[in-house]
């Protein structure tokens, strides 16, 4: 007779039982996902009430949850002030926080709008934490200032950001432009258009909204420019690749305002054809400087530098990049580099209408 048992596979051990601290993590989590804020204050009430050891995920996972609620009108008080006990206690518990807790701070205290507390708060995170605030982290404090017409105090901002290696993005030029914009700082509107036209790409309908409302506006049509014949405008422009003059505002009076389209050629509507940027002569020298170091590096001999020095001894060797492929040549490492592509930076092209129409207003 066959022999019909089963012969039982191995045993998996079995999950132990979770402790009480990762079931109330796992809660929380849940209540995250669900954005349910009523469920996880209970949660950490009883939590409160047992005397669970609390981590930084759980003040974390409770500080998100009401940071989101600040533009409920509903729920938005009792979030922020909950939100703030939160991390108080978080505080008293010596749990250090993080880059996600202090934004979560930063957004409550932007919601009650005290941009002040949320940029000092950034400032002593860093200093007693060293923790190093991001973008995001920044941009509660910079747009409560922005939005409250506060310009000194968000340029204050801005430079803290510079401070700690951040580059703006175009929300924030944005906020900072339309600030200038509203409280007629014309010198910081021609720098924040500058950073606008650098950061690359198109801007959004909000910003080109922003921009229209400066030139449209009666601030706008007040800054008085500096008087420029074409002949210095023209040589202005060729040094800066192309694009741009650099110069400031150009000339006096009311600004023609006008909207038009550009095809997949770089055709505006009125006829004019949009020109390449290149590489300014900021851009060309740290290109340079970066090849050159490149090539020391690599070099064992000091025949490059020697080169080098006779370049620049050379009058003609002035405004040119040489071919650097015989650098890598004794490593068998040919770098050929196109001088012209580089130095064009064909690759991350920006296109301006080349009329004085278009370079009063993005230049």
């Amino acid at each position: 007779m066959e022999n019909t048992t089963n012969h039982s596979r191995p045993n998996k051990k079995r999950k132990t039982g979770q402790n009480p601290e990762t079931t109330f993590l796992v809660n929380l989590q849940s209540c995250s996902k669900s954005k349910d804020l009523q469920t996880a204050i209970s949660l950490y009430e009883s939590a409160l009430s047992q005397s669970l050891r609390l981590s930084l995920h759980h003040f974390n996972a409770i500080l998100y949850l009401c940071s989101n609620f600040i533009t409920d009108p509903s729920s938005k008080d009792s979030a922020i002030d909950y939100g703030f006990r939160v991390f108080n206690h978080m505080l008293l518990s010596n749990v250090n926080p993080n880059e996600a807790s202090v934004t979560a701070v930063t957004r409550l205290a932007a919601g009650r709008k005290d941009g002040c507390y949320a940029f000092e708060l950034i400032k002593r995170m860093n200093k007693e934490f060293n923790i190093v605030p991001r973008l995001r982290t920044y941009d509660p404090a910079l747009f409560c200032f922005c939005e409250n017409l506060e310009a000194e105090k968000a340029y204050e901002v801005e430079e803290h950001m510079g401070l700690m290696g951040l580059s703006l993005e175009e929300p924030e030029i944005a906020a900072l432009l339309k600030v200038s914009s509203e409280t007629g700082r014309g010198e910081r509107v021609y720098g924040y258009l500058q950073k606008l036209r650098n950061s690359g790409g198109c801007a959004s309908e909000e910003t080109g909204r922003v921009i229209e409302d400066w030139f449209c506006g009666e601030k706008g049509s007040e800054v008085k420019g500096v008087s420029c014949d074409v002949g210095m405008l023209k040589e202005a422009i060729l040094k800066n690749g192309g694009g741009w003059h650099g110069m400031g505002w150009i000339g006096e009076g009311k600004w023609l305002v006008k909207r038009g389209s550009v095809d997949e050629i770089g055709k505006c509507c009125c006829g004019e054809q949009l020109c390449c940027v290149d590489t300014d002569d900021m851009e060309t020298e740290r290109f340079a400087q970066s090849i050159a170091g490149l090539a020391m590096e690599r070099e064992v001999k000091a025949n490059f530098r020697e080169f080098q020095n006779k370049c620049q001894m050379e009058q003609s060797f002035e405004g040119s990049v040489f071919d650097i492929g015989w650098i890598g040549w004794k490593n068998m490492v040919i770098m050929k580099l196109f001088w012209m592509e580089l130095i064009l930076g064909s690759t991350n092209r920006t296109l301006l209408r080349e009329d004085s129409a278009f370079l009063r207003l993005y230049t």
